[in-house]
């Protein structure tokens, strides 16, 4: 029943938005500050991710990290076979992990100087274009 409701109340807010669904979601929302009811139909089958995000945030501490305060270093230690899917979902989860493809990625370069070579070619290949017809 609780599923039923909550598609009632997002169609009936799709409706007076118009179709536009960021405004229907934006009324959803307000909706459901209002309606227990609402709120609960919306987040029942999200709430066990939900609960398992908040609680590893407050158990590593995140919870309670001011925003100016440097990351503080973490502690090597031996890992267990157990912890490492734990690991990867903190690395995952954390604002400080490198990102894939940019692990090593330092500013780009000032451009260097072409190659005699370099140019050469370039040249050979401009004087080719130019004695070719053009094709229809």
């Amino acid at each position: 029943m609780s599923l039923k409701y909550a598609e009632e109340r997002i169609k009936e807010a799709l409706k007076l938005a118009g179709g536009n669904q960021a405004r229907a979601r934006k009324q959803i929302i307000t909706w459901a500050f209002e309606d227990a009811r609402l709120l609960q139909a919306l987040t029942k089958h999200h709430l066990t991710g939900i609960a398992a995000y908040h609680i590893e945030r407050v158990a590593s501490g995140r919870a309670a990290k001011p925003k100016n305060a440097a990351p503080r270093p973490q502690k090597v230690q031996a890992r267990k076979d157990d912890d490492f899917g734990m690991e990867i979902l903190k690395a995952v989860a954390n604002s400080d992990s490198a990102v894939f493809g940019l692990e090593g990625y330092t500013a780009p370069r000032k451009k260097g100087q072409a190659s005699q070579q370099h140019i050469d070619a370039i040249r050979q290949m401009a004087a080719r274009s130019k004695n070719k017809p053009p094709q229809k």
